[in-house]
Parts: C-alpha cells; structure tokens; sequence
C-alpha cells in the first residue's frame, strides 16, 4: 500500500461529519458494492466498446490510469477511458473545452461520462465510493487545512455536489486567458467548501439525491 504523505501529515480533524457512526459508513459501502456490481453488469458492454475505440485510435491501452490521492492519504490508480493525446511542451494538468489534447472520440466520451464508467471498478474493490469528493492529484493535498482535511477521511467519489455543480467546468475554463490561476483560485476552493459540507452533513438519501441527478444530466 502506498501512502501519500501531504505537508500536514495529520490527516484527522476535530469537526464531527455524517459519516463518524460504523453504521453510516457500513450502509455507505454496502451501497457502493451493490451499485458498482449492478452497474458493471449492466454497463460492462459500454466499457469495452469504449476501451477497443480508445485502443484503436491511440494504437495503445485505451485505459487511462493516474495516481490519485484517496482516502487517509492513500495513493490508488484511478482509471478512465483515454481520451487525450500527448503533445510535446503541454503539461497542464487544467483541461478546456477546446483543448487540442482531447481527440474527437474523447470528446464524445467525456460529454457523455462513458470514460468515467471503469472508475466502477474503483468502487468495487473499495478506492472510491459511487458519491463523494473527487480525488486530487498529489499536490493538492499539500493545500488543505483545518477542517478542509475532513475531504481525506472518506472514500473519493465518482460524482458529487462539487462535480454536479462544475459539470461544465471544461466550457468555464475555455473562456478565460488564464485558466490555470481560476481553477486555483476560484473553482477548486469552492469545490473544497461543497464537498466539506457534504461530508459533514452526509445522509444516504443525499447520495441517492446526487446519482439521480447525475443519470438525469
């Protein structure tokens, strides 16, 4: 198992959350399995499709996977369906709607979530959780304080209040000079202070709450 270790090493926070009781995170998990298995029973065929397309179009493994930084500081791989290319001199981690990385497949692919649909796997053997903060790259990490460490004492999520919210993120950031210092600046503190308040007034009905919405958009 590999750990990250961010600058403030104590990953606890005195704040009280929703999902502090056994019973909230056993009913948490239980759902996550049954989702993940029932999802990956039903969607399995969308997986592959997309897989073989990415393999085809970027004549390498059409899955995509990154170290992301879950829970307790936990360093998981994360996987997505590809949908960028590599261009030399390009290494910014903020993606924009009109980005020359992503490829036409990947954009068909990131507009519908279908590269997202492998992290069910994530779920299943428990890196991630159907609802919950999205997990950062190592670095971000480094940036949380006080009670915003509370983001490290759950599973990641595939979606959640925060990703519901800058859904279109991509578009946002394709209208600005400097995208890189307002996703810094502005949508990932945000981000942060919605996912903190989900995590501290966590409910079960709230998570069906977020996948339904998540189906519906």
């Amino acid at each position: 198992m590999t750990l990250y270790q961010p600058s403030h090493t104590n990953l606890s926070s005195k704040s009280h959350t929703g999902l502090e009781r056994p019973s909230s995170r056993f009913i948490k998990r239980t759902f996550d399995l049954v989702g993940a298995c029932f999802g990956l029973l039903l969607l399995w065929w969308v997986i592959a499709l997309a897989w073989v397309a990415a393999s085809m179009e970027f004549r390498r493994n059409g899955f995509f996977i990154q170290k992301r930084v879950g829970m307790n500081g936990r360093l998981f791989s994360l996987v997505k369906i590809r949908t960028m290319r590599e261009i030399g001199g390009v290494s910014t981690t903020v993606t924009c709607a009109n980005d020359p990385r992503i490829t036409r497949l990947g954009r068909i692919l990131r507009r519908t979530k279908i590269d997202e649909l492998p992290q069910l796997c994530n779920v299943l053997i428990g890196d991630m959780s159907i609802v919950g903060p999205r997990p950062d790259i190592k670095g971000f990490a480094d940036l949380l304080q006080g009670e915003q460490r509370l983001l490290l004492s759950v599973r990641p999520g595939i979606t959640g209040p925060a990703t519901l919210k800058y859904r279109r993120e991509e578009e946002i950031l394709n209208n600005l000079t400097d995208p890189e210092t307002y996703n810094r600046t502005v949508i990932w503190p945000d981000k942060v202070r919605i996912n903190v308040n989900y995590v501290k007034n966590w409910s079960f009905r709230q998570d069906l709450k977020y996948i339904w919405r998540t189906l519906v958009k």
